[in-house]
């Protein structure tokens, strides 16, 4: 028999003996430039599975030959690219809530497939779990979710998928938002490791890619249609690249203002360096800025032994377009000035805003949210099990407004996401276990954290989630790592976020 082989040159052999071969479910959408073939006509094709696969990384002059002369070494691990164990039956719930959080789980066993959670925040009927929509691998590591701006679709990203030679980016259709669908998947070609979403006006999104397509550096901003379909890997300029290949590139964090077209993307860490065997995690300490109507990078900003600069978010209303971004190693936040030029002539400014204090520093994750007023920001220290919150009304004068010496009733917080009407903070707490093929697996309690957000912005813990406890019996526990909220409480404004 002839042994058919990857694009990656990994060997695959049939997997799903009783899955049919053609999976109405799931359409195709070539994720490479050029190849795009529409979902629905007569010459669309399908590899068994049912999702895309991608072609062998093309030649493009001047962007891809150095990337393929610098890469060409083997990923340490490597799993067998095993079907998920089916789930089992779930009944949805009737309700209807005005506020609805989608949760992006991994299963707790990464036997069982991955899945979107649909679950009430709604007062009177909090923590039900609406319906539950799998996608069709197993092992993926969920990662940051986004919704498109019209809330018709959601995008959720694999970490780990590319470790078992999946596709790595994964969409849902919530047209009716109580029972999401899954819509398709597929994988970019130069880039791996997806990380931060943001919607475009016109459809379709951007998402930073933390990784080269072997989880090394460097990564790509990716760029989508409005189907979901990859359309661009960036930068594809000569000067981006070399820009890219000079330095670090592990973008992670990303935050847009297309008023003002300009773009930040925030490097972490190198993905394969928290795979054994390695010599250490590579952490960064530089940001890019772009200009989004070309899709260039205008110049690359420096934070002082930063370890990995993992968030940047644009402060709304700020009159500079200032963003604060979270220096991981020291335990700080800088504020970026987009526009204002160092001494050395290059564009972009970094200052110090604040530092989080001891028990922020070398806390591997530092995520944030920021009021759609300006006025208060979140941060979760993740190694610190700490929650903080400032006031940042007055960039002169930013105030504390949580105690970092109290305790607080939550373990491993990372995503975090201000609720539409602001009286409410979602955190949750788990981050990142990869196992034993990695050094990167910290503690976690699983559960999704709904805090009160009090007048002064301060933050009282109220009511959870409990993840692992709904779904030990089923699927080994379960493992969300991000969220996306609706808002439906007027039909005339609904919020998607």
């Amino acid at each position: 028999m002839t042994e058919k082989r990857h694009p990656l040159d990994l060997a695959i052999t049939p997997l799903l003996s009783k899955v049919p071969l053609s999976n109405p479910a799931l359409p195709i959408v070539p994720s490479a430039p050029g190849l795009t073939t529409p979902v629905g006509t007569s010459k669309e094709k399908r590899n068994p599975l049912g999702l895309s696969l991608p072609p062998l990384i093309p030649q493009i002059p001047g962007v891809t030959v150095p990337l393929l002369a610098d890469n060409q070494i083997p990923l340490p691990i490597v799993q067998l690219p095993t079907p998920p164990l089916e789930s089992p039956p779930f009944t949805a719930s009737s309700i209807k809530p005005k506020k609805i959080g989608y949760f992006w789980t991994g299963a707790g066993d990464n036997k069982h497939k991955d899945f979107l959670a649909t679950v009430s925040l709604d007062d009177d009927t909090f923590g039900t779990i609406i319906d539950v929509t799998d996608v069709p691998t197993s092992g993926n590591s969920p990662h940051h979710l986004g919704t498109s701006l019209d809330g018709k679709q959601l995008i959720g990203g694999g970490l780990l998928s590319l470790l078992k030679t999946q596709d790595t980016a994964f969409y849902f259709d919530t047209s009716n938002p109580y029972r999401p669908t899954f819509s398709h998947s597929n994988r970019a070609v130069l880039s791996s490791i997806v990380d931060e979403i943001r919607a475009k006006p016109d459809g379709g999104f951007f998402i930073t890619y933390m990784g080269s397509a072997l989880g090394t550096s460097p990564g790509r901003l990716v760029e989508t249609d409005a189907s979901g379909a990859i359309t661009h890997e960036w930068p594809e300029d000569v000067a981006g690249t070399l820009n890219i290949l000079g330095e670090q590139f592990s973008p992670h964090g990303l935050t847009i203002d297309f008023t003002r077209d300009i773009g930040i993307t925030s490097d972490f860490v190198v993905p394969l360096s928290v795979l054994k065997p390695t010599l250490g995690i590579q952490r960064a300490n530089t940001l890019r800025l772009w200009k989004m109507s070309t899709r260039t990078i205008i110049s690359t900003i420096t934070i002082p032994n930063g370890q990995g600069i993992q968030d940047v978010k644009f402060i709304p209303g700020n009159p500079e377009g200032a963003a604060l971004a979270t220096a991981v190693g020291p335990g700080q936040v800088w504020i970026i000035y987009p526009f204002r030029f160092r001494p050395d002539g290059g564009q972009g400014v970094a200052e110090l805003l604040y530092d989080l204090g001891e028990n922020a520093k070398n806390s591997m994750a530092i995520y944030s949210d920021i009021s759609d007023d300006g006025r208060w920001a979140y941060f979760t220290i993740t190694l610190g099990n700490h929650v903080a919150a400032l006031d940042i009304s007055d960039l002169n004068n930013v105030k504390r407004l949580d105690d970092p010496a109290v305790k607080q009733p939550i373990i491993g917080p990372h995503y975090v996401k201000i609720s539409p009407d602001k009286k409410n903070l979602l955190v949750l707490g788990y981050f990142v276990q990869a196992g034993d093929i990695s050094v990167l697996n910290t503690p976690g309690d699983f559960k999704a954290h709904w805090l009160d957000i009090e007048a002064d912005g301060s933050l009282t813990f109220n009511r959870t989630v409990d993840f692992e406890k709904e779904f030990s019996l089923s699927r080994g526990g379960a493992r969300p790592h991000s969220v996306v909220i609706f808002d439906l409480t007027d039909p005339e404004k609904p919020v998607y976020y």
